[in-house]
């Protein structure tokens, strides 16, 4: 069911976050430490996974369910070698009606599941004039555009349970992941398209006017996308650290002349484009980030 309230309104109780845990805890023997979400059309990601056991959003006790094509809406546990970890095959969007609160339970879950990293990914459009579609942008850091204007996961009461009143954003995506999703690219001789950058939520669910776009590049913005931010800034106040990337699966338009229009169907298939590329580099990161110092 949605949460229409306001996204300022702390809509969920640490014994809600409890009863979810102790569900799937009583539903699955896996123990993940890592955690992935996956991005419209990115679903493929998941699976990589062994011993794979799945579970339908609307199955979890309290768990908000994916109303948007391409985000297929069913947690997966399993292993990847050694490694156990869960997957979210789609997440939820405030522009679906969805509290903040909400967007980010499934992180709080993830934290009291053990987990201690979480991998997010999203689809996003390049502002960045150098980017092509198919890229892949590995995130060092993001605008919270709509936490500018009160749409904060972290507004309203503070559990101290998950984290301090004030947590500092300014190293949210860890530094060691990223260099070493960079090794893994050269490995693979991908380099060429993948980059690092900066990326900006805004809370959609239309894509930007020209007007915004340019407002975006200079406040220099290399991505935008309408997800993401909220876990981000909930995983780092719970203490998890994190790598993000992006796909560019479009453009971003700056100039008036143009006549070429995004859509969604054009972003699901530049997922499937990438998909092998993608599923490669979050299964080894995985598999090498056990052996990464927190």
């Amino acid at each position: 069911m949605h949460s229409k309230g306001s996204s300022c309104s702390n809509c969920c109780s640490f014994e809600d976050y409890k009863l979810t845990t102790e569900w799937l805890l009583n539903q699955t023997s896996h123990r993940p430490k890592v955690a992935v979400i996956c991005g419209s059309g990115l679903g493929l990601l998941a699976n990589a996974v062994n011993n794979r056991q799945s579970f339908r959003y609307e199955d979890i006790p309290n768990f908000p369910v994916s109303t948007i094509p391409g985000h297929e809406g069913c947690l997966v546990f399993g292993t990847i070698k050694d490694q156990c970890c869960v997957f979210m095959q789609g997440r939820v969007h405030l522009y679906e009606g969805y509290s903040l609160c909400k967007v980010t339970f499934p992180v709080r879950i993830f934290k009291l599941l053990g987990v201690e990293t979480l991998v997010v990914t999203n689809a996003s459009g390049g502002i960045c004039q150098d980017y092509k579609v198919g890229d892949i942008m590995l995130i060092k850091d993001h605008i919270n555009l709509p936490g500018f204007a009160g749409q904060h996961p972290l507004c309203g009461p503070n559990d101290e349970r998950f984290g301090v009143r004030f947590p500092c954003m300014s190293d949210a995506y860890s530094k060691d992941l990223r260099r070493l999703a960079l090794d893994i690219s050269s490995e693979m001789g991908c380099s060429d398209f993948v980059r690092e950058g900066v990326y900006c939520m805004v809370s959609g669910p239309n894509f930007e006017t020209i007007a915004e776009a340019r407002m975006l590049q200079v406040l220099g913005c290399d991505a935008v996308g309408m997800s993401t931010v909220p876990e981000v800034t909930v995983a780092k106040h719970c203490g998890i650290r994190v790598f993000g990337l992006s796909l560019i699966t479009n453009k971003v338009s700056l100039d008036y002349s143009r006549e070429e229009m995004v859509n969604h169907e054009d972003v699901l298939l530049t997922g499937k484009m990438r998909a092998e590329f993608l599923q490669k580099l979050v299964a080894t990161l995985i598999i090498r980030c056990n052996h990464q110092e927190q």
